[in-house]
């Protein structure tokens, strides 16, 4: 007898219990009476002309119950164990300790920032215009930058490994069950923390280590073999297999490595500006008529074109967020967003950005390693001198942008250190503003009104993935020396928290093989 039917829905219908066994047993000849109960497996919005919820239910009968839709975990005690050394305490680098720990070893983990209970201290700081650690940030710091971002898990990288492992883990360490059913899930930045805070509990009452405020400042090799690694103050941690999972802002990671002669090649990444809009207008957008409807959560969008062969495309959406400073150094500026996870704020931002090409900086900064890294630094700090310096955003309205004018007046922000009304379209990169003012006219045709005067473009969003990727050959392990594993976003193979802890579970299971070989 089916179990599993798929169904299309009005919001109201979706909220009536007695209309989808209605609907069920329309669909399965199966009598209401007999059916005791069903459950979501799937769901997602259609927003096209009337808004509907594509769903699929399972059912059970009387005398049934349901399995559980998510793995529940077993964690033996490692403490005893082969040692594995992983550097960063992100996506990347948690998920590869959990893995570890599934596999005998014992993850000893090094992250150069705080806990989270410490980090929230220093953002604070950083929201109040006082103070910005560059050890500890919206960037780093444990659970890496997507502790602070919205904790969005929607993921293209299926293919590279288990998707549902990753979303059951978090559940399993507290996340609402709902990220197994949403099409597009995701935590909100009010719940990260106290997640990764029961993951470190697990890791360390299994017997693995967590050493904060270590940052790594050298890898130490011996006849093309690992070593162990240096911190910067002096302690060394000695091991022949090595995860690097330290994120894409990790700049310093990249030089060191290159002073040792690491393999490293420069890589396509993208840049460009947060946009922000009152959540309502895109709620009308998206939504036409229904926009009011209570059953609705907070519209998103995903939109890109192509502008003179680059794409130019949302990135980070974040519906009912906060524009958040993401920099980690001094007289630098860099902005991301972030969601609770009711989306309540009455705003909606999301990266907007231009894909940029390795022979795009190459011709600006000449063909070195560096060249990608040095244009996104000079983005940044032109952005902090263009604000006037401290922690206040570069602004301009989104249709004074596109119409190349100085805004003489802003709106209210979601961005707490404040603004600053600055010609964007005249001080950023020429290949850069042209781009987005012309793609902002081609969204307005797909998305109308979203060229409103209402909306505000921010200054900048510069760290969507890294320019340099950390080469590494079909094993995962660096082509220049044995024992090392790059992995996450840092390295160049991930982009966002679910991909990165892909990269960190595959990264462990590969070195588990290695030691069963050895």
């Amino acid at each position: 007898m089916e179990r599993f039917f798929d169904l299309i829905l009005n919001p109201d219908q979706f909220q009536d219990r007695q209309f989808v066994l209605n609907e069920i047993s329309g669909k399965s000849g199966i009598k209401i009476s007999d059916i005791k109960d069903f459950r979501i497996l799937r769901k997602s919005i259609d927003a096209r002309k009337n808004v509907k919820f594509n769903v699929r239910v399972e059912i059970i009968l009387h005398g049934e119950t349901f399995k559980p839709i998510f793995g529940n975990y077993r964690f033996d005690n490692v403490e005893n164990s082969k040692n594995i050394i992983i550097i960063g305490a992100g996506p990347a680098g948690y998920f590869a300790a959990l893995e570890c720990i599934l596999q005998g070893l014992k993850p000893i983990v090094l992250e150069r920032g705080k806990p989270v209970e410490e980090r929230k201290k220093d953002i604070a700081l950083l929201n109040r215009n006082i103070s910005i650690n560059p050890e500890s940030n919206y960037a780093f710091g444990e659970g890496g930058a997507g502790t602070y971002s919205d904790g969005k898990l929607y993921t293209r990288s299926k293919k590279r490994g288990d998707v549902n492992k990753v979303l059951s883990l978090l559940v399993q360490f507290g996340a609402n069950p709902e990220i197994l059913i949403d099409t597009h899930p995701h935590i909100g930045t009010d719940k990260l923390p106290q997640i990764i805070k029961n993951i470190r509990n697990q890791i360390l009452s299994c017997g693995g280590e967590i050493h904060f405020n270590s940052k790594v400042t050298k890898i130490i090799t011996e006849d093309n073999q690992v070593k162990g690694v240096i911190c910067s103050d002096g302690r060394l941690f000695k091991n022949d297999k090595i995860i690097l999972a330290t994120g894409h802002s990790a700049r310093d990671v990249y030089y060191f490595l290159a002073e040792q002669g690491i393999n490293m090649t420069n890589k396509g990444f993208a840049m460009g500006v947060r946009v922000e809009h009152p959540q309502e207008l895109i709620n009308k957008i998206q939504y036409g008529k229904d926009y009011k409807n209570s059953y609705l959560p907070a519209a998103s969008y995903s939109i890109a074109v192509q502008v003179e062969n680059r794409g130019v495309y949302s990135f980070c959406m974040c519906p009912g967020g906060t524009i958040v400073n993401s920099s980690t150094q001094i007289k630098e500026l860099v902005v991301n967003g972030m969601s609770n996870s009711k989306r309540n704020s009455p705003y909606a931002n999301s990266g907007i950005v231009v894909e940029i090409q390795p022979e795009d900086y190459i011709k600006l900064y000449g063909n070195e390693m560096f060249a990608g890294l040095n244009m996104q630094m000079e983005f940044e700090k032109s952005a902090y001198f263009n604000a006037g310096g401290g922690f206040r955003a570069p602004a301009q309205r989104l249709k004074d942008f596109v119409n190349g004018k100085l805004s003489s007046t802003l709106p209210q922000s979601s961005y707490h250190p404040g603004l600053v009304s600055s010609p964007l379209h005249f001080w950023m990169p020429e290949f850069i503003s042209e781009r987005l003012r012309k793609a902002f006219v081609e969204f307005d045709k797909k998305m109308k009104n979203f060229l409103s005067n209402d909306a505000i473009v921010v200054g900048v969003e510069s760290r969507t993935s890294s320019p340099i990727q950390i080469t590494r050959n079909e094993n995962f392990e660096s082509t220049s020396v044995k024992g090392l594993f790059p992995c996450g976003e840092g390295a160049g193979y991930a982009g966002g928290i679910v991909s990165s802890a892909i990269d960190g579970i595959e990264t462990v299971k590969i070195i588990k093989q290695v030691i069963q070989k050895d």
